[in-house]
Order: C-alpha cells, then sequence, then structure tokens
C-alpha cells in the first residue's frame, strides 16, 4: 500500500545556505526508494486552525520504502542540512486503498 511523508517545516526569515544544499540533494537520496514529490512547499491555503509554514508531501510505493529512505545513509547524511536551520514535524503514514469506505470505518469504530 502506498505510504507517505508528511513534513511540516517553519521557514525562517532566511533560508541559510546549508538548506539550499539540502534541496540539490534530496531528489537523488529519494529516487532508489521510488519516493516523489506531491507537495513541496508554496503558501497554502489555511481555511480552519493556523498553519505557520510550509508543507512537503513525499509519496513511496509503500511504508517499508518510505522507511528505508528515512533510515538511509544519503538521506541521514543530508538530514541535518535542514534540521539545523528548519524547525518542523516530520511524520510516515499509510494511505489508503481505493476501497476506502469512511462510514465502514466509523461503523467498526462504534462496534468496538
Amino acid at each position: 500500500m502506498t505510504a507517505y511523508m508528511l513534513a511540516h517545516l517553519r521557514r525562517p526569515a532566511e533560508v541559510h545556505p546549508e538548506v539550499l544544499e539540502y534541496l540539490e540533494r534530496i531528489q537523488p537520496a529519494l529516487e532508489p526508494f521510488s519516493g516523489r514529490f506531491l507537495v513541496h512547499g508554496g503558501a497554502p491555503e489555511v481555511r480552519e486552525g493556523q498553519w505557520p509554514g510550509d508543507v512537503v508531501l513525499v509519496e513511496f510505493p509503500s511504508m517499508k520504502h518510505a522507511r528505508d529512505f528515512y533510515d538511509s545513509a544519503a538521506y541521514q547524511e543530508i538530514k541535518p542540512l535542514r534540521t539545523a536551520h528548519l524547525e518542523g514535524d516530520l511524520i510516515i503514514v499509510d494511505g489508503v486503498g481505493p476501497d476506502h469506505d469512511s462510514a465502514a470505518m466509523a461503523a467498526a469504530m462504534r462496534s468496538s
């Protein structure tokens, strides 16, 4: 099942040169794990609550691909270029299949 890596990054007043280096090196690190950007920054249109910062969404073929990317030597080498200069949160989550039914999910939650 498809998995996603989602980051909520708070952009500083000035972008550090190491963040630019991270951006230059992230794509080659993703490629061996079939990761691809679906969302990469841009101003979000906030409809509810607050969302200070940028959104990054990367798609992977599976949770294993996402975990293997995150744990890879290539990513671990460049990760400090981002984390030293950008505050943020990052999660990996499984997607849902085309047959996902939120009403059935609610029914299962009610019965448990």
